[in-house]
């Protein structure tokens, strides 16, 4: 199956500064592309680039086999692209934005009605139609810049940090969007700085950092990547954690990480044989567990272990 994304080599530079050092993506029809990367690693600047929206310094980059230096307004007819930020006319009610964007893409008056009509019933904002932006909140923003990013029937699909600034209940409803799209056929590269989203979205993850890829593959063998799975155990008895922190140590040969608001213990586990170890080692202590067990790492281990530092929410929060 020939890639609806493939960029080879891209490189850019800004003075001194390099944004990208030699990227390479690829994604197949109706895939999700998940990119992964730490504040200014160079996700925006790849999208932008692989959008015709910036011209790569060396490297190659194609859109459904056309060329994104080479051939831009082809690629430009096959994507669509929501950025960081709403590009939505607050002056606009949301059926006037569509036929708008229709309109914009030589969309005759009735096709934009009618491609509009579509797309707000199909993002649940039909009963506000038309309501003027301003009025709307941010989850509603979202949701129709999203479709306005659809109204050309894109084959591929930029979502540069979608769910940035939304609340947990909003993030799940743009999930349940991005994967009826997908269902739909259509290839989606998504960056995120939400860990979670990449693991619930994407077929695959790119990890970029310092404007390097440093790893990529599937997000189960991106996790496996790190020697051993995650042994955890939460003690029922706060006063019980030392004793379960050494037994630890013990057995894995450094100590575990402590979770001081859910109590729970972890540690990677070279040997799954150390599950029965740990619980007749407690059993013999007498300690008592509410949870015990391994588990793949998670995302978020995952990029600490690639990229030296914490994840890109932890990194802008602190």
């Amino acid at each position: 199956m020939p890639y609806m994304i493939k960029a080879e080599g891209l490189e850019k530079r800004y003075g001194d500064v390099v944004a990208l050092n030699g990227v390479d993506l690829t994604a197949r029809h109706g895939e999700v592309l998940g990119v992964l990367g730490p504040n200014g690693a160079g996700k925006t600047t790849t999208v932008r680039i692989l959008a015709t929206l910036l011209r790569p310094d060396a490297g190659r980059a194609e859109i459904g086999g056309y060329d994104v230096a080479r051939d831009p307004v082809a690629v430009r007819s096959l994507i669509g692209l929501t950025g960081q930020y709403a590009s939505v006319d607050e002056t606009l009610s949301a059926a006037e934005n569509l036929v708008l964007y229709g309109r914009l893409l030589n969309l005759s008056r009735r096709q934009a009605k009618a491609r509009a009509a579509e797309l707000l019933e199909r993002f649940e904002l039909a009963d506000v139609a038309g309501r003027s932006i301003a009025t709307f909140s941010g989850g509603m923003r979202r949701r129709l810049d999203l479709a306005a990013s659809l109204v050309g029937r894109p084959r591929v699909l930029y979502l540069d940090e979608p769910t940035t600034g939304l609340d947990p209940h909003t993030r799940n409803e743009m999930w349940q969007v991005v994967r009826q799209m997908v269902n739909d056929g259509t290839t989606v590269l998504l960056t995120t700085q939400y860990l979670e989203e990449a693991d619930q979205l994407a077929d695959r993850i790119t990890v970029i950092d310092h404007g390097r890829v440093v790893a990529e593959g599937r997000p189960g063998d991106l996790k496996r990547q790190i020697s051993g799975q995650i042994l955890y155990v939460r003690p029922t008895l706060a006063g019980d954690a030392d004793a379960v922190a050494g037994v630890l140590t013990e057995l894995t040969g450094a100590p575990p990480v402590r979770d001081q608001n859910t109590g729970l213990l972890t540690a990677t586990a070279p040997s799954p044989m150390l599950v029965s170890a740990l619980v007749r080692r407690l059993e013999a202590a007498g300690i008592a567990t509410d949870e015990l067990g391994l588990r793949l790492p998670s995302l978020d281990e995952v990029f600490l272990a690639l990229t030296g530092h914490g994840t890109p929410t932890e990194r802008s929060a602190a």
